[in-house]
Order: structure tokens, then C-alpha cells, then sequence
């Protein structure tokens, strides 16, 4: 079959499925920004990057930049049917951007599939979640309802839909949910194989080995949708309990979701200053965005690590930390408690509890042989259903082919 794949940062979610495709024969393409440098796996063709668009009110402006980047693609597929005379089987697309809305009315014969991430809504989920950033009024409702516009028109669209989680496949109304297949993009869990010999060196001279007495805490970025602030809010109790722990970050300066300081100031600074007189600031290491295999590094010697999020899409992170083999302390959030049982591989506590957050982690830290057990039901659990080579690529690779037939 000829299979496209649509993404501005391709390969995104598909950095395994796409060349697992190509290597069963059949003709893999990937459809991207022409400002996308990323690697790809298979071949390329870039669309131009859309016309910037100038309309002032939020509410038409989210739908009309899509709708742009949407048109964008759809010209550059009708040059690849034109001029080349390429007409897709199956078309996989991200419905984010708005780069599939348009991609029907070139190649109306094709499936389209839609990687179905999040579907917005005002309550229940990310929107109204946290009483400290949470703007309750009608403004905010509207605005996140029409935030929601170009993913139901690409829901509408598709053939089929594929979303990661359970969660978040039932953000999306019922007549949507039930194009929706869910597969998790897997984890590679012979990479992330526990190693007990593994040592992190960070700038300052520390070296870190498995046994020390590391709390790590990961994200894209340092920001309230992943809990930043309850993690730091919780630090100067773990630190006085535990005078030989050491907090080691990783996490870019910026936002990913939802809206930044309105003072200038950085989710990362305010809420450093925050804490920062009730802390030992020489046992806190901030990593910034780091390679690979120093992150993986860091979740091998962490003794625990600290994972939060709204309810909203799960983070990579949390999948892999379990994958490896770490002591995971996560919120207690709808897409976290489809992963974690408490007690059972790994620890929950409330997003805002703070008293407890330095409570059970200040426990995980001082009792690691207690909490052993924890670690190894976590790997086996995501190797047995979330395994990349073995459980979710071949369940995503049929999906495709039959998507096709």
C-alpha cells in the first residue's frame, strides 16, 4: 500500500510505526512543515508554512490557523497527485494542527486515520482543574469550546481515529469516541533495561550512582499542567527529613500548556523563589532539556521519581519511568490512575496535597527496599501491555493495514 503520514514535526508520534510500515514493503511517505529539520526515518515532502494570520480575536484565531495550515497541506497533496500522480491508501495524520482538515477533498478514496490525542472541554478536565490559574466564567468556557472546533471537524473527517490512552480517547463526545481505537505509541523497553551500574555526572562535579539517594523530577517543561509547583511546594519537607537527598530536574525554562506568567517571570523562577529560603539550594540541580541517554541515566539512579499532571494528555515520561524500573510517585489524576495502581507499582497522591507529597516521598526515600517490589511490577506491567517491539507496534502496524484493505 502507499501510506502517508501527516505532521508538521513528523515523525512526532510515529518515529516507529512509519519505518515498521516500510520495511513490510509497503511505500511510506511522510507530508510536513517545510520548517520541520527533525530526522525522519522515511522519505520527505515539505508543505510551505502557512501565511501568518492576523485576526485579533482568540476565538476565530486558533480555528483560522489551522484552517491555513490545513490549506497548506492540501495544496501541497494536490501537487503530489497532480504532477506525481501519488494517491495514498491510507493517510495518518495528527489532528492538532489542522494539517488533515482539507487532505479529503484531494484524495476523497483514501482512509484517513486521525491520531486522536485530546479533545477539549470545560469541565472535568485540564481547563477547570486547578482552583490557583482556573479562570471559572464564561469567557473561558467559550474560548476553550472553540478551542475544540478543528478537532471535531477532523474527527468528523476520518475514517478511524487512534489515541494512546483510554483517558484520553474518553475526552471525546460518544458519536466520536467510537471511531476511536486505542493502541499506546509504546514503550522500547529494552532501552530503557534497568542498570545497576549506571552513573549520571551533572555540571558541578556531582556524580550520581544507583543507591544514592536521588529524587528526580521530569518534564518538557517547568510549568503548572505537570505539577511543577506542587513538586517544588513540597521540596523544603523532603529536604529537612532527608539531608543527604539530592533533587535533580530536568525541564526547560518555557511553557508547553496553558498560559505563561503574566509578569515575565517563569513557572521555573516563581516558584523557585518561592522555596527557596526552606531549601538546601546546593542539593537542587537544574538540568535544563538534556540528550536522551542522560535522562535515561537519571531515571536509573533515582531512588523515586516525581511525576504530575492536570487531567490531560499523559506524558511519555511517566510510561518510560515505569518502563525502566523506577519508584514513581505520581499524581492522582485520571490519565495517571489508568497506569498506576497505588501501592502496587508505584505511589499516588493528590495533585495538591503538599503535607502528603512530602510525606510519601520523603518515605519512598528513606525505605527503597520497602518499596522494591513496587519497581518491578511497574516494568513488568508496561512490558507486558505497553511494550513497543513486542505488544503495541504490531497492534499498530495491523491497524494501518487493515485501515487499508
Amino acid at each position: 500500500m502507499k501510506i502517508l503520514f501527516v505532521h508538521q514535526n513528523f515523525p512526532g508520534q510515529f518515529p516507529h510505526l512509519a519505518p515498521a510500515l516500510a520495511q513490510r514493503g509497503h511505500e511510506v511517505l511522510a507530508l510536513t512543515a517545510e520548517s520541520n529539520n527533525r530526522p525522519s526515518p522515511v522519505k520527505v515532502v515539505k508543505y510551505r508554512n502557512p501565511e501568518k494570520v492576523t485576526l485579533s480575536s482568540p476565538l476565530t484565531r486558533l480555528y483560522a490557523e489551522s484552517a491555513e495550515r490545513g490549506m497548506r497541506a492540501a495544496l501541497a497533496a494536490r501537487t503530489l497527485r497532480d504532477r506525481h500522480g501519488y494517491v495514498p491508501d491510507v493517510i495518518v495524520g495528527h489532528s492538532g494542527w489542522g494539517e488533515t482538515l482539507f487532505l479529503k477533498e484531494v484524495w476523497p478514496e483514501a482512509k484517513l486515520i486521525v491520531y486522536a490525542e485530546l479533545m477539549y472541554q470545560t469541565t472535568g478536565l485540564d481547563t477547570d482543574f486547578d482552583p490557583e490559574f482556573a479562570r471559572d466564567n464564561l469567557g473561558s468556557r467559550i474560548s476553550t469550546t472553540a478551542r475544540a472546533a478543528h478537532l471535531i471537524q477532523s474527527m468528523v473527517q476520518a475514517d478511524a481515529g487512534l489515541s494512546p490512552t483510554e483517558f484520553q480517547a474518553a475526552t471525546f463526545p460518544p458519536e466520536l469516541r467510537a471511531k476511536i481505537t486505542v493502541i499506546h505509541d509504546g514503550i522500547d523497553t529494552d532501552r530503557l533495561t534497568p542498570d545497576p551500574s549506571a552513573t549520571l555526572e551533572i555540571p558541578g562535579g556531582h556524580t550520581f550512582r544507583v543507591g544514592d539517594e536521588v529524587l528526580s523530577f521530569v518534564n518538557r517543561s517547568l510549568e503548572p499542567y505537570r505539577g511543577y509547583h506542587s513538586f517544588m511546594r513540597a521540596l523544603p519537607g523532603v529536604m529537612a527529613a532527608r539531608p543527604e537527598a539530592h533533587v535533580v530536574i530536568i525541564g526547560d525554562e518555557g511553557q508547553s500548556y496553558g498560559a505563561a506568567p503574566k509578569d515575565g517571570i517563569s513557572w521555573k523562577q516563581r516558584f523557585l523563589t518561592e522555596v527557596q529560603d526552606r531549601i538546601d539550594m546546593s542539593r537542587l540541580h537544574f538540568l535544563g532539556r538534556v540528550p536522551y541517554p542522560t535522562y535515561v541515566k537519571l531515571l536509573h539512579v533515582a531512588r523515586v521519581h516525581a511525576y504530575l499532571t492536570y487531567p490531560f494528555v499523559l506524558s511519555w515520561s511517566l510510561m518510560e519511568s515505569l518502563g525502566a524500573g523506577a519508584l514513581v510517585v505520581a499524581s492522582d489524576t485520571g490519565p495517571v490512575r489508568e497506569m498506576i495502581r497505588d501501592g502496587e507499582n508505584g505511589r499516588l497522591v493528590d495533585f495538591f496535597d503538599i503535607e502528603g507529597w512530602s510525606r510519601v516521598l520523603t518515605e519512598c526515600l528513606a525505605e527503597p527496599e520497602r518499596f522494591a517490589p513496587l519497581r518491578g511490577a511497574a516494568r513488568d506491567g508496561i512490558r507486558a501491555t505497553y511494550d513497543l517491539k513486542r505488544v503495541c507496534l504490531p497492534k499498530l502496524v495491523d491497524f494501518v493495514e487493515n485501515a487499508g484493505r
